[in-house]
């Protein structure tokens, strides 16, 4: 949510940012607000003057009485009470005031930063930079569920009896391959100074409304039957979350913490469920990153916190690149946000296994997340970015891994947590 100071000042600069996001359909609400705003600060103005008046009024009343002017306290008294039934008249339509400003800038996207490229959509993402060289073998990569069920790692099957489409059994050295990888991203953010955290895997709808735009949360939030209680879709939310309302002092910040968690996403939208595999499920486990921290830091923390995710697939000996997305591709929330691609050598091309994203002052501002400095109190800005995503992160390390016998080579990094192993063995 933007600051509402923009609307007043500049509304053609929040105009030409709607435009570069592709998102005509809202420009109206742009001068919506800006109209409702006039009306509810003038209602509020008339309420400020007149308990002004009451207070002065009131204040008249005790000597009238001493003084034993009991007419004229009366008249103040039938006086001071109009002006209650104007002030309750005026609180009740800045109250609906109030509710039509926020229902419109929930919607209105935040301001993109003057890097992002301009793009309707993913297919106008950016490329930045490779690391790794991405190697096609002279051997067939068989299909990433092919190599689990060699290694009688996989049962989806099962899951269809038990649970249905978008869910899986990991079994085995698979099972244990996929800890390995979420221990090692673990540690690898306690090394770089970040504090790990377990959060709760539900959260209220405030919070849920707090993190993320409405069109999200419909697309990915499962909601608990008759309890304002939805599972997350990423430990962000819930991390983030944790500080709702909080004034932090500036001497704690920035606040950088990493946290494990399972994710529940419903999927909904052109993409949908994967069939086969395990590239797109309604439930993965995934190594998050977030950092709350001072307005003129974020783009330092930005830089940094994809830089991490790159050193750590690098660690597993999978090439990736970095995608800049464009302004269409953005979630309204971002100010700017890159993907993390994987190499896939059976199919020849990048794919998504983690996002970093700078959210500004979007979340902090919905949340109540300031601190307190000098000038008073402001507004923190907040990031988050996918250290490891355990469904996608074990496709690539399978497929970059793949010997032409069948067996999967560990990473050196892994070894230590998967019992010295230096490479898995086909069973079948």
């Amino acid at each position: 949510m933007i600051d509402i100071k923009l609307i007043r000042e500049n509304r053609e600069l929040v105009k030409e940012n709607i435009k570069k996001k592709f998102q005509d359909e809202k420009l109206g609400l742009v001068d919506e607000v800006y109209e409702y705003d006039l009306t509810y600060r003038e209602y509020k103005q008339e309420g400020d003057n007149l308990r002004a008046k009451r207070n002065d009024l009131s204040g008249q009343i005790g000597g009238l009485m001493r003084d034993g002017k009991k007419d004229e306290a009366e008249k103040i008294k039938s006086e001071v009470s109009e002006i209650n039934t104007r002030i309750t008249e005026l609180e009740e339509k800045e109250a609906r005031l109030e509710e039509e400003i926020k229902s419109r800038m929930m919607v209105i996207p935040n301001i993109i930063d003057e890097s992002v490229p301009i793009g309707k959509d993913d297919t106008e993402n950016v490329e930045n930079e490779r690391f790794g060289e991405p190697i096609v073998p002279a051997y067939e990569i068989p299909y990433h569920a092919e190599i689990m069920e060699s290694f009688n790692g996989w049962d989806k099957e099962s899951a269809g009896r038990t649970s249905g489409n978008g869910f899986y059994y990991l079994i085995g050295d698979i099972a244990r391959l996929h800890s390995a990888m979420l221990s090692y991203a673990r540690d690898f953010m306690i090394d770089k100074g970040f504090t790990y955290a377990i959060p709760p895997f539900m959260i209220r709808s405030d919070v849920v409304t707090g993190v993320m735009s409405f069109a999200e949360m419909d697309a990915m939030m499962y909601k608990i039957e008759g309890e304002d209680l939805y599972l997350i879709g990423t430990s962000e939310h819930s991390m983030i979350g944790r500080f709702k309302d909080q004034i932090i002092k500036p001497e704690a910040l920035p606040i950088t913490m990493t946290s494990y968690s399972p994710c529940f996403r419903k999927e909904v939208g052109a993409h949908g469920i994967e069939e086969r595999g395990i590239y797109r499920v309604h439930q993965f486990e995934k190594q998050e990153m977030i950092v709350i921290c001072e307005p003129n830091e974020s783009m330092d923390w930005y830089e940094k916190m994809w830089k991490y995710t790159v050193e750590l697939f690098r660690n597993l000996d999978i090439p990736v690149r970095t995608l800049e997305c464009c302004s269409g591709d953005l979630a309204d929330l971002k100010v700017k946000s890159c993907d993390v691609e994987a190499w896939s050598p059976r199919q020849q091309k990048y794919f998504e296994v983690g996002s970093c994203s700078n959210l500004g002052d979007a979340q902090a501002r919905r949340l109540g997340i300031r601190a307190k400095g000098e000038k008073g109190t402001y507004f923190l800005h907040t990031l988050n970015n996918t250290v490891l995503a355990s469904s996608r992160a074990m496709i690539a390390l399978l497929e970059n891994n793949y010997q032409s016998d069948g067996t999967v080579l560990i990473p050196e990094v892994l070894q230590p947590y998967m019992g010295g192993i230096k490479k898995l063995v086909p069973k079948k």
